[in-house]
């Protein structure tokens, strides 16, 4: 893969990444489904000035039934399950399971896109999970069945909207793909969030988390994955999953004082070993081919 690229996964990862912060402290005020909403609306409305010129509309009409796929399966469910997962788990286990998305990813690429997976990917896949594994250590965390569950099922979305947009969305203009599909996640969600208003209006800090969240993390990074994907394919963008828990805990570090353990630093250097395996284009150990 090539250097820019791997710059734009590692960025994507760092933006991603510090999400974890931002969620921290804007949850307690605004609770997990509402602070949802607010970032796909505040992403959304980003967009919209753009999106309702002419012939940006008649681009959402002709690929409408990729883009309100995109937005149930990449926005409004996946962002649900997740909300509901963290009401049975701590954030350790949901990075875990999150993280299965590259291999998600993987399989079906290779069952429905016929993709060649080399034996090299397979062993940076894994060698990564085990990395997040070390890092969060799931010792210290804790979660019931449903919860692993619907965590599963939200990273399956994730894994089936990259290579969704790899096979369908790459010909389909990038601001009209994210844009609208944004803004259709928020219409979906408007049902789930009417209950969870908050009673107090949010802090400072919390109100700059929101806009961080909405504009950066969920708005603008999003026209980067679609571009990666394009370029690169589906598997070795899905590794950006991997890059989260890591610069998750350099944010922490940096922002919030949170310790740094040796195990952490050798889960790290896991992580990194293992999606430069995952991304790479020699095939010299060997191939498994979907056809």
């Amino acid at each position: 893969m090539e250097l820019r690229y791997w710059s734009l996964l590692i960025f994507l990862g760092a933006i991603w990444g510090s999400a974890f912060m931002f969620i921290k402290i804007a949850t307690p005020e605004l609770g997990a489904v509402f602070l949802v909403q607010l970032r796909l609306a505040l992403a959304s409305l980003v967009f919209l000035p753009l999106l309702i010129r002419p012939k940006l509309l008649k681009l959402f009409m002709k690929s409408f039934r990729y883009i309100l796929i995109l937005s149930l399966t990449n926005t409004a469910i996946p962002f649900i399950l997740f909300s509901e997962a963290s009401n049975g788990s701590d954030s350790n286990m949901l990075a875990i399971l999150n993280s299965s998305t590259a291999l998600m990813t993987m399989f079906i690429a290779f069952f429905w896109l016929r993709e060649k997976i080399t034996i090299k990917q397979i062993g940076g896949l894994i060698l990564g999970f085990i990395g997040i594994v070390i890092l969060v250590n799931p010792k210290n965390s804790s979660i019931d069945a449903y919860s692993a569950f619907i965590c599963l099922a939200g990273s399956f979305c994730y894994a089936f909207s990259g290579v969704f947009i790899q096979k369908y969305c790459v010909s389909i203009n990038k601001l009209v793909l994210i844009g609208w599909s944004l803004v259709i996640g928020t219409i979906l969600l408007i049902p789930f969030s009417a209950f969870s208003i908050p009673d107090s209006f949010p802090s400072n800090e919390a109100i700059l988390s929101i806009l961080w969240l909405g504009i950066v993390s969920t708005g603008l990074s999003f026209i980067g994955y679609v571009r990666l994907i394009e370029k690169v394919g589906a598997v070795k963008t899905s590794t950006v999953a991997y890059f989260l828990p890591v610069f998750g805990i350099i944010w922490g570090n940096i922002f919030l004082d949170e310790l740094v353990s040796f195990l952490i630093i050798v889960g790290c250097i896991m992580v990194l070993v293992g999606v430069f395996f995952a991304t790479s284009n020699r095939n010299s150990i060997g191939v498994v081919d979907g056809k």
